[in-house]
């Protein structure tokens, strides 16, 4: 027989003995009186709860990484539910073409290019929700689906100015304007207090269009999850295999190290989901042809 797991990860499982529970993950990053993780909401659906770990627990399967539990900056608060437990995720791509993370008081406290446990050990070190995230024209402008697509789902407003902006955020538009100009100053000097080296899409001005959000530190993803070799056959903890019992994705531990990089998942699951459908179908072939597996 074979079987294959493709599970997914524990990032929904809040019981108060689940994986999660178990989990106790850090970072480097993060200070040292941080949430507890089980208080955060989740990108994760409520289906991932960590079955295929469990189930293969069960008939030996060993586990590895099982403190590794990242936690991404930005989940995208709704204003109307801000203590919803499952949100949308604001892409990483916001950031990337030149949105900026503001504080509640309007000031910058991070570089926005910077690693998710950086940045989320930043918004927790601040401590002054609700953080926002700004995009000007020229960077909405660059990502406009996803703008549009957000607004669509109540997760982020569109301002006409600066100053419609500064009043959301319960902010003078001077204080706002004046966080704008220091950011326009380092992006020309290229000296940022915050060590950010790369501004895309400058100047924000106060007379143009802004898109904002709130956005809040959420579990994202699982790097925990079980023991797999090269061939994705899952291992014992003597390191021998559960014969037939391939895994690929999340629910297989190991694969991205502490801290997976945004885009790898998928790249992942197609990648030892190829092996394991490969391996799954050679296994079965030789019980089909009797051929005497090769240990």
């Amino acid at each position: 027989y074979q079987r294959r797991v493709h599970g997914g990860g524990f990032g929904a499982d809040f019981s108060s003995d689940s994986l999660l529970a178990q989990s106790h993950p850090n970072s480097p990053h993060w200070p040292k009186k941080h949430p507890e993780i089980l208080t955060l909401p989740t990108t994760n659906g409520e289906h991932c709860t960590g079955d295929g770990i469990k189930m293969a627990v069960a008939v030996g399967a060993n586990t590895v990484d099982m403190d590794k539990v990242q936690v991404h900056p930005t989940g995208l608060v709704f204003p109307e539910d801000p203590s919803a437990k499952t949100l949308f995720l604001a892409t990483e791509a916001l950031r990337g073409v030149g949105g900026i993370l503001l504080n509640k008081n309007g000031d910058r406290f991070v570089n926005e290019l910077e690693k998710r446990d950086y940045v989320t050990g930043k918004m927790w070190a601040d401590d002054k929700p609700p953080f926002r995230i700004i995009l000007n024209k020229e960077a909405s402008d660059k990502i406009e689906w996803h703008c549009k697509h957000y607004c669509a789902r109540g997760v982020m407003k569109h301002f006409k100015t600066g100053a419609d902006l500064a009043k959301e955020m319960g902010i003078p538009a001077a204080k706002l304007k004046d966080t704008f100009d220091q950011y326009n100053s380092a992006s020309q000097s290229k000296n940022c207090p915050f060590g950010k080296t790369q501004f895309n899409n400058v100047p924000f001005n106060m007379d143009t269009h802004y898109y904002a959000a709130i956005v809040t530190p959420l579990v994202h993803y699982c790097m925990a999850g079980l023991e797999v070799n090269e061939k994705g056959e899952v291992k014992r903890a003597d390191g021998s295999v559960v014969r037939g019992l391939y895994a690929a994705g999340e629910v297989a531990g190991g694969v991205h190290g502490a801290n997976r990089l945004g885009g790898n998942s998928l790249l992942d699951c197609v990648v030892y989901g190829r092996v394991c459908g490969d391996m799954a179908s050679k296994l079965l072939m030789e019980q089909v042809l009797k051929i005497p597996a090769k240990m």
